[in-house]
């Protein structure tokens, strides 16, 4: 079974025993003692891994790839982490209590289990928040989404888009503007390609049809931002999720990235870089999606023209944190889990999987209603997808984001000019011409603090 199709079942389903069947065979997948089980292939990759970094002269296979992140080595990846595993175990505990109250109050007579957490999570939530998704779309028209990202960037940076008709694209739902800086200058072509099609993958992304290089002239990009996101139905206008609000201002902010970079060498321009470092430009845009004085300048509805209410932005505000400590604990535990299994050296014997899991696991007190996002036998970030000793590197994003954004907050003004050209300058327009965390230090003053993403997170008690 996939998520996307796991996840709805597992909410709505009133079968407890099909639900407990559903979720027991994802959670088990490669692990079956079976022509396709991958708990050998896993341990071997791993010992191979440190096997070579052994002959490379380094101590373990996370030594090794640390090298050339923003944190270098184990020690800072595991701290990191462990900032966050405390608060997000203590919260997930809360989370736990509350849906068994509900499972009490029903007359249930079982205690929670892994399988039950998003039915249970999902009438929580209700009771807690009472936020109709529904009510919020008619709000978020992509044109209205599309106008508040650019307004958002105006503000920030003095940028402007054009829309262009007369080029033909690769297809009829692709549009194209023409990005100019504020004194009127060309910095390049933005093409947005937002509406799911039967021949485009799954997801969301940012590439570019031609990268920036000062070498031989000026050259500057085209990018492209691509969703997907439902199509118009009838005559009415695309209506967005809010989470797809947040995607579009976060693979703008990827676009942003490309297009606003000025170095002199395409290799290092745009979203190169090390990988714990290029989603922050990304994460960081998103904060200004969810500010109440952006939402009201273009979250109206598409039928009446009503901007949208205060109620229905603090709903949405206080929902943001729920169930975070699920969120946080199950992708912490595939973090430290990568990072233990990466952490190993040469001399080790070839571990069992599963005991070497149950024991990562155990070590940090993980609790039996949540597993791990991932499970060593289909971890395939890390043992297929180039994210070995790197999982992290999206949590590391967002303390970078959160602790960046709250310098825009602290000011009084999330549009502080001061502030808005020193991220230009030093992050945007850098690419990975200078070490990440001296771009982030010349940006902030200072390294990145975990503060404001426990406070984002709803990690620092504010929840409670």
């Amino acid at each position: 079974p996939h998520r996307s199709s796991m996840y709805p079942f597992l909410t709505e389903s009133n079968r407890r025993d099909l639900r407990e069947q559903l979720y027991t065979a994802y959670v088990q997948r490669g692990d079956n003692d079976n022509e396709t089980d991958n708990k050998e292939v896993a341990a071997r990759i791993a010992k191979l891994r440190a096997e070579r970094a052994q002959l490379m002269g380094y101590e373990s296979h996370a030594h090794f790839v640390l090298e050339e992140r923003m944190l270098k080595t184990p020690a800072e990846v595991y701290d990191l982490l462990m900032q966050l595993w405390k608060p997000a175990l203590e919260r997930a505990k809360v989370e736990v209590a509350d849906m068994q109250a509900v499972v009490d109050a029903e007359g249930g007579d079982f205690e929670i289990a892994a399988w039950d957490w998003w039915q249970y999570s999902e009438k929580v939530r209700v009771a807690k928040y009472d936020l109709d998704e529904a009510a919020l779309k008619p709000y978020l028209s992509l044109d209205n989404v599309l106008n508040g990202v650019f307004a958002t960037t105006n503000k920030l940076w003095g940028l402007t888009f054009t829309e262009i008709f007369d080029i033909n694209l690769y297809h009829p739902d692709a549009r194209v503007w023409e990005v100019k800086d504020k004194d009127g200058s060309h910095l390049g072509i933005f093409i947005g390609d937002y509406f799911t099609r039967s021949n485009k993958r799954g997801g969301a992304w940012m590439s570019s049809f031609r990268g920036q290089s000062n070498l031989d002239g000026s050259q500057r990009p085209i990018v492209v931002n691509v969703c997907n996101f439902p199509a118009p139905v009838g005559d009415d206008p695309a209506l967005l999720s809010f989470g797809n609000v947040t995607t579009l201002f976060h693979e703008f902010g990827h676009a942003m990235h490309g297009i606003l970079t000025n170095v002199t060498y395409g290799s290092m321009a745009g979203t190169s870089g090390p990988r714990d470092f290029t989603e922050f430009p990304a994460q960081i845009l998103e904060h200004w999606a969810s500010e109440p004085e952006i939402l009201k300048s273009f979250a109206t509805h598409y039928q009446t023209g009503e901007v949208i209410p205060d109620e229905l932005i603090d709903k949405l505000l206080k929902a943001s944190k729920f169930n975070q400590g699920f969120a946080n604990t199950e992708y912490l535990a595939a973090s430290l889990l990568d990072m233990d299994w990466h952490t190993i050296t040469a001399e080790e014997e070839l571990k069992d999987a599963d005991a070497f899991e149950e024991a990562s696991l155990t070590k940090i007190g993980l609790i039996g209603e949540i597993a791990p996002r991932y499970r060593s036998t289909y971890f395939s970030h890390i043992f297929a997808g180039g994210y070995a000793s790197g999982y992290y590197s999206y949590v590391h994003s967002a303390v970078l984001d959160s602790d960046g954004f709250a310098a825009f907050k602290a000011t009084g003004d999330v549009f502080n000019p001061e502030l808005a050209a020193k991220l230009r300058m030093h992050v945007y327009e850098k690419g990975s011409t200078e070490e990440a965390m001296e771009l982030y230090k010349q940006f902030r003053g200072r390294e990145a603090e975990i503060d404001a993403l426990l406070k984002v997170r709803g990690l620092d008690g504010s929840s409670d």
